[in-house]
């Protein structure tokens, strides 16, 4: 905690902007507590966000299996898009025409290709680690623990994860996509991901949200009582048979 409050005492309008992005849809109250400030001083720079649209009020996130809360309705905040895009996706721009030329070099099998040589490259770390615990768990555990060493791994290359627990399975959570428009025009990068997450966790996963599809996290369900799947075993979504 000691090292969070002296963060906050250098950048708190960032640290409430990481909040936001890592917690929202998020209450002022809530990003109070995380940071350990006053709820009065959150509100003033939420209300500053609001002014310069890098944040916006909006409704909570549901969650499956809880009840509505009774009484008078907190209000929710989290990052506009362009509160997304202060976080860094300055090179969007080229590495969308360096994917393009990518594909008219080598069709779309080469963006394939170059896709999941990137994610395994990222991803390297986190495959490292598993192999590190492999003998410390085992079953759903190992499961647990290859998904938080994944979620490490990304959120320091800037997607800003997160893994929550979702009824019998856990969900990964990217608050963040420094690649969303290479994304967006290229879908090979997120399937690469997803490929790639598979083959770490041993079973298939179930995208349910992407930001390159307009959504404003991607979450991706990992089940822990699923048959495990050989590694480069596709994802529900994908759909690509193509063997390489």
């Amino acid at each position: 905690m000691a090292e969070q409050h002296r963060a906050v005492g250098v950048d708190t309008r960032g640290d409430v902007m990481r909040a936001l992005l890592t917690l929202g849809p998020v209450t002022a109250t809530d990003i109070a507590e995380q940071l350990g400030l006053s709820a009065a001083g959150v509100r003033r720079h939420l209300d500053k966000l609001l002014g310069d649209d890098l944040a916006e009020t909006c409704d909570p996130r549901v969650v499956a299996g809880e009840e509505a809360t009774r009484g008078r309705p907190a209000k929710y905040f989290r990052l506009t898009e362009s509160g997304r895009r202060s976080f860094g996706t300055h090179y969007d721009g080229l590495a969308v025409d360096a994917v393009e030329m990518i594909k008219q070099l080598g069709g779309e099998r080469a963006v394939r290709d170059f896709a999941r040589a990137r994610i395994e490259k990222v991803l390297a770390e986190a495959n490292a680690a598993e192999c590190d615990d492999s003998d410390a768990a085992s079953g759903e555990e190992a499961t647990k623990a290859t998904v938080e060493a994944i979620a490490e791994v990304l959120d320091r290359h800037g997607y800003a994860a997160t893994v929550t627990s979702a009824g019998n399975g856990i969900q990964l959570c990217q608050h963040h996509c420094p690649v969303s428009d290479v994304a967006s025009a290229h879908p090979e990068i997120c399937e690469a991901e997803h490929e790639a997450i598979s083959a770490l966790v041993g079973t298939h996963v179930q995208p349910l949200a992407l930001i390159a599809d307009g959504d404003g996290i991607c979450t991706t369900n990992i089940p822990l009582a699923a048959t495990a799947t050989a590694a480069g075993t596709h994802t529900e979504r994908s759909g690509d048979n193509d063997e390489s």
